[in-house]
């Protein structure tokens, strides 16, 4: 008896992803919940009523902007990057580095700016919801300025080019995400305070 074997065209190949990048959007998928369900708490508690009126900082549109004007220099370092470029690769993530630090020193004198209004984190429950943002914001854009430092350093090392381009990706994933994760509470807190 002879046996018949039949190959089957076009077999689908199951997904595959690179094990950090999953690992990145977990991460970023837990972010989100976090920031959503703190945005929840904010609009519960303030139906609730005793919320404090008060103008968002002035240099809270400054950063904004500054973080945009990061996520251009960061592309622009990727784009390098996938080009073979290292000196623009390496200048795209100093100046992204520089603007993050910058974005930071921001945050810090929007808590000073904050202080001078009279809005405190501890007291009234507007207060805090907003140091609370900033704060893990802040805290998150810290280890985003790390990754870009390593970025860099590995430029220096010739290990971000255009056939080793993991890091650099997960890299500006990140990046692109925190920067819409403040404009998105920029928005949220205009529209809510």
């Amino acid at each position: 008896m002879e046996e018949k074997i039949s190959y089957i065209e076009g077999a689908e190949q199951p997904i595959a992803m690179h094990p950090k990048k999953f690992a990145l959007w977990l991460f970023i998928v837990t972010v989100v919940m976090i920031f959503a369900s703190l945005t929840s708490a904010y609009i519960v508690r303030q139906s609730e009523g005793n919320w404090l009126e008060f103008d968002l900082p002035e240099i809270f549109w400054y950063n904004s902007a500054i973080i945009l004007l990061s996520s251009i220099t960061l592309h622009w370092a990727y784009m390098s990057a996938k080009k073979d470029d290292l000196a623009k690769v390496r200048s795209g993530m100093i100046l992204t580095s520089i603007l993050g630090v910058i974005f930071l020193v921001g945050q810090w004198y929007s808590w000073g700016a904050l202080v001078d209004r009279d809005v405190f984190f501890v007291g009234n429950p507007a207060g805090s919801f907003l140091y609370v943002f900033t704060g893990l914001h802040a805290l998150h854009l810290i280890s985003g300025v790390i990754f870009l430092i390593i970025v860099l350093i590995s430029s220096f090392r010739f290990q971000v080019h255009s056939k080793n381009m993991d890091s650099m990706e997960m890299c500006v994933t990140y990046w692109h995400f925190l920067g819409g994760l403040w404009l998105y509470l920029f928005m949220f807190l205009l529209l809510n305070h």
